[in-house]
C-alpha cells in the first residue's frame, strides 16, 4: 500500500496481462528515446508519457507511464535528436503488456521515414533482434521490378549516367555536410541545457503537489514483503522547464523502498512553474510512504 503526504491523492491504476503479439512489420533499431502517445477516450484527449526502446519505419516498441488497449488509434510524438523538431505520426496499438507496448505507425510520410532512417544510421543503431513478417519486394523499393519481384533489363549506361551519379555524390557530401553541422550544433546545445538543470527556484511541496498534471503511483516491491519494510521516503525532485522530472533522489529511507519511489515519480509530469512569465527549472519535495 503506497500514500502520499502533503495531501497527495493514491490513484494507482490496474495493469491487466494482456496477450501481447511479438511479430513485427519490418526491421526496428534499438533506439532509446522520449516519447508521448495521445489518446482520444469519451472525446477527452489523454497523454501518455513513455520511453521508445525499438524504432524503424514501420512501428515503435516503448514502455509507457500508463495503460494503452491493443486496437487504439493513437498519436505518437517522439523526440529524435535531429535538427528539426519531434516527429508527430498516428499509429494504430498492436500490443500492450506489463507496461510495454508496440505501435504500428499510419501513413508515414517519406520524410519521416527518412528522418528515422537517417537517424538510425547517424547513430550507428543496432538491429533490434525479433520476428518480423516479410515485406513485397515492391513494398520496400518502388520501381525496381514487377509484382513477380523480377527486376527490369539494364539498359546501356551512357555519358549522362556517369554525369548524374557525379552530380548525386556532390549533392549527398553537401546533405552530409548540413547533416553533421546541425548534428553538432545540436550537442553543443545539449551541452549547454546541462546546466539549466541547476534550479533556479525552490518551490514548497504542497504549492508543486496542485501542479502535477500526470502521476504514476509506486508499486510495494514485493522483496520488501518479508521484511515488512515500511516507512516515509523524502524525495528531492527536479523539475525542468517543460515540467518533466529531470532529476530525482531520496534523502532517506531504506534502499528497496526508495529506489521504488525514485522509479515511478521519474515518470510525473507538472505545470511547468513561472517566474516572470518565463518557465524556470525548479526544486522540490515529494513524500511518500510505504505500508506492508
Amino acid at each position: 500500500m503506497v500514500d502520499y503526504i502533503f495531501e497527495m491523492e493514491a490513484g494507482a491504476k490496474a495493469q491487466g496481462p494482456d496477450q501481447p503479439s511479438r511479430r513485427r512489420r519490418g526491421l526496428r533499431y534499438r533506439v532509446h528515446a522520449p516519447l508521448d502517445v495521445t489518446v482520444l477516450r469519451s472525446g477527452i484527449p489523454d497523454t501518455v508519457p513513455g520511453r521508445s526502446e525499438n524504432l524503424g519505419v514501420f512501428g515503435v516498441g516503448a514502455v509507457m507511464a500508463g495503460e494503452l488497449l491493443p486496437g487504439e488509434s493513437v498519436g505518437v510524438e517522439i523526440q529524435l535528436p535531429l535538427p528539426a523538431a519531434s516527429l508527430r505520426m498516428r499509429a494504430l496499438v498492436r500490443y500492450h503488456d506489463k507496461l510495454r507496448c508496440g505501435m504500428e505507425f499510419i501513413g508515414l510520410t517519406e520524410e519521416q521515414q527518412a528522418s528515422i532512417l537517417g537517424w538510425t544510421k547517424e547513430t550507428k543503431a543496432e538491429p533490434e533482434p525479433g520476428q518480423y513478417t516479410k515485406l513485397p519486394m515492391e513494398k520496400i523499393s518502388e520501381g525496381r521490378g514487377s509484382a513477380g519481384g523480377r527486376p527490369p533489363a539494364r539498359k546501356g549506361r551512357g555519358p549522362g549516367w556517369v554525369f548524374l551519379s557525379v552530380a548525386a555524390a556532390i549533392l549527398l557530401v553537401v546533405l552530409w555536410w548540413h547533416w553533421n553541422r546541425g548534428w553538432e550544433n545540436l550537442e553543443s546545445g545539449l551541452l549547454k541545457d546541462d546546466t539549466t538543470t541547476q534550479p533556479q527556484a525552490h518551490v514548497p511541496a504542497d504549492v508543486m503537489e496542485k501542479r502535477v498534471t500526470h502521476r504514476v503511483d509506486p508499486d510495494y516491491p514485493a522483496a520488501a514483503r518479508p521484511g515488512k519494510l515500511h516507512g516515509v521516503i523524502v524525495l528531492d525532485v527536479i523539475v525542468g522547464r517543460d515540467g518533466s522530472v529531470v532529476d530525482v533522489r531520496a534523502l532517506n529511507g531504506p534502499e528497496i523502498l526508495a529506489q521504488a519511489a525514485m522509479d515511478a515519480l521519474r515518470w510525473w509530469r507538472f505545470e511547468p512553474y513561472r517566474v516572470d512569465g518565463q518557465p524556470v527549472v525548479t526544486e522540490t519535495t515529494v513524500a511518500v510512504e510505504f505500508k506492508p
